[in-house]
């Protein structure tokens, strides 16, 4: 186990735990809600969420990063249990890629397509961030929509 995991990892894993609160709340229905505009579905929102973790995923791995991947899955934005499932993979795969990581790797580089670098550590953090936005955009979808909140994103997040 590196230093990351034991200082910072909790800070993704509550992230992510917040994500799944949020799902767990929602009907397979509820999915297909849009605020209107150039906006995504609820069910497209989450998905994009799942690519963002993915395209972070293999960052840590390949230490190269990009945005090409998208999940085209037929079904998978109008399924909360299918969304479930494929973020629990991806959070077990992020998990046991960022635990082999060593001191050493978290100050390597990743070197994203567009040209930009960042260290692995700061490459997680950012990840951290991005859980939180993404949580951020949720909640106004389910106040949209007069859905309540659950407790402990209302603690943290609302």
């Amino acid at each position: 186990m590196n230093r990351y995991m034991d200082e910072k990892w909790s800070w993704i894993q509550g992230a992510h735990e917040l994500r799944d609160e949020l799902l767990g709340v929602l009907t397979d229905a509820e999915l297909a809600f849009s605020p209107g505009g150039d906006n995504l579905t609820l069910g497209a929102l989450f998905r994009q969420m799942g690519e963002v973790e993915h395209s972070y995923l293999q960052g840590l791995k390949t230490f190269a990063q990009d945005w090409e991947y998208h999940n085209t899955e037929a079904g998978l934005d109008g399924s909360v249990g299918r969304l479930t499932a494929w973020f629990h993979e991806l959070d077990a795969e992020v998990h046991a890629t960022a635990s082999a990581l060593t001191d050493d790797d978290l100050a390597k580089t990743v070197e994203r397509a567009s040209g930009f670098s960042m260290p692995v550590e700061m490459s997680l953090d950012v990840y951290t961030q991005a859980v939180l936005i993404f949580l951020g955009k949720a909640v106004v979808y389910l106040k949209a929509m007069n859905k309540p909140l659950p407790a402990s994103v209302q603690d943290w997040i609302w």
